[in-house]
């Protein structure tokens, strides 16, 4: 159990993050298809007017949500700052492991929420939070929430929180330019000829691609900050130990999907909707069984490394 006034353990730090390349690569593919699929139905749809519009809207709209994330996610669990006064422990390991990453320390918040949880927030480095649910600290001991701070660390670090910006962004776009199409003619464009079979599917399945697309862009970035925070802390077997943690406490005591909430969901470290059923099949997080062995492979090639 993680206590307040409780010293820290001091494991030995295999260095500070290193983004991968192959990563960066597919999160950059990623993006590609999502701007690809806007000119396609840009082109489908054939309103160049109301193309300019989406972009402009959704642009703008993803612009506030990007520069006042923060508060928006702090305020859906409901999180308080906390002083060092109060939370000595947190302060020490977050200061430690931002200072390892050479990084400037962000703001602690701690939610009331029983759900053991975590997740990050800020648009950059300088302009991050970082929040732990109450229920997270009663369950990990404090090597396990040291590792999880360093995933979250690495999700700021990493620059995630604009990644998922762009992707939402673009995604936003796509499904604009849907509903406006709903609005326009079907001859809306230079083609009069246009097939109504294929303009109702890209109607339909242009959105469902954009969300398949925006959720492997979150999955990838979160398989990432799983690597690179074990790397930062030092110790990936107690990152997979507090995964599994909680992700029973967050299935045993799953919050409801709805409000603000459910905009936020994709910043924790786990899932804190009920899985199971069609909803686990568009779900922004990756297999937990996944996470937990590919830092276990981790482990074992750093030991193999000694």
């Amino acid at each position: 159990m993680f206590h307040r006034s409780r010293g820290l353990p001091g494991p030995h730090l295999e260095g500070v993050p290193v983004h991968s390349h192959h990563n960066g690569l597919k999160t950059a593919a990623l993006l590609g298809l999502l701007s690809a699929l806007i000119l396609a139905l840009g082109y489908a749809f054939g309103g160049s007017g109301g193309l300019i519009f989406a972009v402009f809207l959704s642009l703008a709209l993803n612009a506030g949500t990007y520069f006042f994330s923060d508060k928006l996610a702090l305020r859906s669990m409901r999180a308080q700052p906390v002083s060092e006064a109060e939370f000595p422990a947190l302060y020490q390991m977050v200061r430690e492991l931002s200072s390892s990453a050479g990084q400037p320390m962000p703001k602690l918040y701690v939610s009331p929420t029983m759900q053991p949880n975590a997740f990050a927030t800020g648009r950059n480095p300088q302009h991050a939070a970082v929040a732990v649910t109450q229920g997270i600290t009663q369950i990990l001991d404090q090597r396990e929430l040291r590792a999880v701070i360093g995933h979250e660390l690495s999700h700021v670090y990493n620059r995630d929180i604009l990644i998922s910006s762009v992707a939402g962004a673009l995604a936003g776009i796509i499904t604009s330019l849907a509903h406006l199409a709903i609005f326009l003619p079907l001859g809306g464009g230079d083609d009069d000829d246009r097939n109504p079979a294929a303009f109702l599917a890209m109607l339909i399945l242009g959105p469902l691609a954009a969300m398949i697309i925006q959720m492997a862009i979150s999955r990838s970035r979160e398989y990432q900050a799983d690597a690179d925070g074990a790397k930062l802390s030092g110790d990936p077997l107690a990152l997979a130990s507090a995964l599994e943690k909680i992700s029973y406490g967050a299935q045993r005591m799953p919050l409801p999907a709805q409000g603000q909430l459910t905009s936020s969901a994709h910043l924790m470290i786990a899932n804190p909707f009920r899985a199971g059923g069609i909803s686990s099949l568009f779900s922004t997080h990756p297999p937990m069984e996944q996470r937990i062995a590919r830092l276990r492979e981790q482990a074992g090639a750093i030991q193999y490394r000694r």
